[in-house]
């Protein structure tokens, strides 16, 4: 017998029909013995309309309440859930973040977990085999006692941090996909889906493109060790066993439990970037910090920096990404600091794209980069930027070239074979 989190997003309970076929992958589990808590997002689109509305209701809303409302789409979902498995015979009940309590920090609209008490789930999954339907995306915070959500696609996050707080054997994400794959299918495919994935990948993956995952859902599952496993919601629920080792899906585990490690695990990239490149600027100790700080005070995440010196050797040009939607906001920080910074000109483009390599067989293997900077320029694609780690490159290239370059790194590393 396992403990499971089982976690199921907006698609998977758009109206009472899916939610009914949520029901039943969830009284496939407690049939095969295993005790099972639910995170549930809201029904799809129900966010948005919430949200619209409080928009709608004033343009400087309270951030607290903004939280008030917008926590209510998950509050739906969960009891409609719980009603739905005990009309099957199903021992179910329903838990607002609050009532676990799932306790965060006090940033509304993005706050943290800071810990969750599990105690009360145990109990009850040994005293009454109950089911546990959680509401994901919320939390409160106990100083003021106000409900707290924790960001778009927060729900994620949720799921595994109770998978930590009840320490579930697996937490289990459904999705409208079957798993992870090497690169978007649709721009490729051929695209492969990966049997396991490293968490530290897997980071990599959801931070530069990849959708299928939250970010601090994966860091909270590579901190906590819980194996997070990615599966579709659509598979019907009589067709897979609850015992076997291998359901279709994708598992995210320490690099330790991958046996065989591929040099390139996947492809990721967004299009969803801006480049500012700031000329001539005096080659001098703390330039850097006079840009950077106002943009980190401004909230910006500042992401590719390349720093080039110019022929005269006293002045620099300093090119960096952000995302496209704080392009706007980045220009004008820049302007407001020209004094502080003393630069000649800004240049600015919104048409680039990120194309990133991840594998954390990189770590053992030399030229692996080289040989993309090699493929790409056999297709004429320029590179405008380029950083590394150790586990993955990124390169800065014009949007329009985009899915050509991820085809041709595909088809590079032999990921669609």
């Amino acid at each position: 017998m396992s403990r499971l989190v089982m976690k199921f997003g907006g698609t998977s309970v758009a109206d009472i029909e899916r939610i009914r076929n949520v029901a039943r992958h969830v009284k496939r589990e407690t049939d095969a013995g295993h005790e099972v808590a639910v995170v549930v997002s809201a029904m799809s689109g129900k966010t948005n309309e919430l949200v619209g509305w409080c928009r709608e209701a004033g343009a400087l809303h309270d951030a607290r309440e903004y939280d008030a409302v917008v926590a209510s789409g998950e509050q739906v979902t969960a009891g409609l859930l719980a009603i739905v498995l005990q009309d099957m015979g199903v021992t179910a009940r329903s838990w607002q973040g609050w009532q676990l309590p799932i306790l965060t920090s006090n940033a509304h609209a993005a706050a943290r977990i800071e810990d969750i008490n599990g105690t009360e789930l145990i109990k009850r999954f040994k005293e009454r085999k109950e089911v546990a339907v959680i509401a994901g995306f919320q939390g409160i915070h106990k100083e003021t006692g106000r409900i707290t959500t924790l960001g778009r696609g927060g729900s994620d996050t949720s799921a595994v941090a109770v998978a930590a707080a009840i320490q579930a054997d697996r937490c289990d994400i459904y999705t409208d996909v079957d798993g992870v794959y090497t690169t978007d299918p649709r721009v490729v495919p051929k695209a492969k889906r990966l049997d396991k994935v490293a968490f530290e990948e897997m980071l990599e993956l959801a931070s530069l493109g990849a959708k299928v995952l939250q970010v601090r859902s994966v860091e909270l599952g590579m901190v906590h060790k819980v194996r997070i496993f990615v599966r579709s919601s659509f598979d019907k629920p009589e067709d897979i066993d609850p015992k076997s080792n291998h359901p279709p899906g994708t598992l995210i585990c320490d690099e330790e439990d991958i046996v065989e490690q591929q040099v390139v695990t996947g492809i990721a990239f967004s299009k969803d970037e801006a480049q500012i490149s700031i000329r001539r600027v005096q080659d001098k100790p703390g330039i850097a910090a006079s840009i950077f700080g106002p943009l980190a005070a401004a909230n910006v995440n500042v992401d590719m920096i390349v720093q080039n010196v110019s022929g005269d050797g006293a002045t620099t040009d300093l090119t960096f990404t952000v995302p496209a939607s704080d392009y706007q906001r980045s220009m004008d920080v820049i302007g407001k600091a020209k004094a502080e910074i003393g630069y000649e000109k800004v240049d600015g483009a919104q048409d680039v794209a990120k194309v990133s390599v991840i594998g954390i067989g990189m770590r053992s293997h030399a030229g692996v980069a080289a040989e993309a900077f090699r493929a790409l320029a056999s297709r004429n694609i320029n590179i405008r930027a380029i950083t590394t780690s150790e586990i993955k490159f990124s390169v800065l290239i014009d949007a329009e070239y985009t899915e050509l370059a991820v085809r041709t790194l595909h088809a590079l590393y032999g990921l669609d074979k």
